[in-house]
């Protein structure tokens, strides 16, 4: 692609499976196809990612939604205005937690949202100490365990304060008790299982709507300074969407996960089977329809901050806030 802005590029991410597509696009040329030299910079935390994407550190990520809107209200202490114009994932998260409480509380897979929350909250007002954990205050992981919580006791979901660790570390604190469950993407999910550690109570498809969770995000700056190297970047990264959808050999993509220590489990067609073809299919279906992200979604998601982090803010202003995360390319 001629007239770009800049070639060489930064693209952070965190080790989780809604990265598939970024890693797949370096893996598969469809970056350099365009001009484009791209370097993936791996983020320890969604704090650490947010900074150096806002400070330019990095070109652009793959970052939490509600981070735009968070931006905008400068709920992040830095105020610096981001957009998306590429979802990369829709609500695919889980809660998960730990084999032993949910011994303890008689929960199952086959309790329902408002079922598992009633004895979770029972348990939390009778006086016993459940420590919960999300991946950062300004995401779906929050506001999905607040809302789950809510089923069974508002109160109680707007009191409870939650731990905030980033993804890779959830299992490492489950089995080292410092956390009794989670709400996170995939695989730290399946790998809490597969490990003996934790178990799968609830799909946030099951608690909140169908809301862009990361998308590709980048400072309403960089995206005026550099639109047809943003439109190449955009390009590559569908390219790789599309041909994940449709794949049906998922060795290579498999070991590029292994590779990108983002699968460190055991799990093949032979081994975990159910598991191994689970995680196929939520690879397939992370944008079910359009890619484009949704203003909506950033109604939505200021919503939840309204709710659960008491912000106060005019209807007009959620309007305009929600339209400036979204930049149509």
């Amino acid at each position: 692609m001629t007239d770009l802005e800049k070639t060489k590029i930064q693209i952070g991410y965190i080790p989780l499976l809604d990265c598939i597509a970024i890693l797949w696009a370096k893996q598969r040329g469809f970056f350099d196809e365009l001009g484009l030299e791209v370097d993936l910079v791996k983020e320890t935390s969604w704090a650490s990612l947010r900074d150096r994407l806002a400070f330019g550190v990095l070109d652009v990520a793959h970052c939490l939604s509600a981070m735009l809107p968070a931006a905008a209200l400068s709920e992040d202490q830095l105020g610096i205005p981001l957009q998306t114009n590429l979802v990369l994932s829709q609500n695919r998260a889980f809660i998960s937690l730990s084999q032993k409480l949910c011994h303890q509380l008689d929960i199952s897979h086959h309790d329902s949202a408002e079922q598992s929350a009633q004895k979770v909250v029972l348990a939390i007002k009778n006086g016993q100490t459940i420590r919960l954990a999300n991946v950062f205050k300004q995401s779906i992981h929050h506001y999905c365990l607040r809302q789950w919580l809510a089923l069974a006791d508002y109160k109680t979901a707007q009191q409870c304060k939650l731990v905030t660790l980033p993804p890779p570390y959830m299992v490492e604190a489950m089995s080292n008790h410092f956390i009794d469950g989670f709400c996170v993407g995939e695989p730290w999910n399946t790998q809490g299982e597969l490990s003996g550690i934790s178990q799968i109570v609830i799909s946030s498809q099951q608690i909140i709507p169908d809301i862009a969770d990361k998308v590709l995000a980048f400072t309403q700056e960089w995206a005026t300074q550099h639109p047809n190297t943003l439109k190449a970047i955009t390009q590559a990264i569908i390219k790789a969407q599309h041909e994940l959808k449709n794949m049906v050999d998922f060795y290579e993509v498999w070991q590029l996960l292994i590779e990108f220590n983002i699968i460190r489990f055991e799990c093949s067609e032979s081994l975990h089977v159910e598991k191994y073809y689970s995680i196929q299919s939520i690879i397939r279906n992370f944008v079910k329809d359009a890619t484009t992200p949704k203003i909506n979604d950033f109604y939505w998601l200021i919503e939840q901050m309204i709710k659960w982090d008491k912000i106060s803010i005019e209807p007009a202003e959620i309007t305009r806030i929600a339209k400036d995360c979204h930049l149509i390319l």
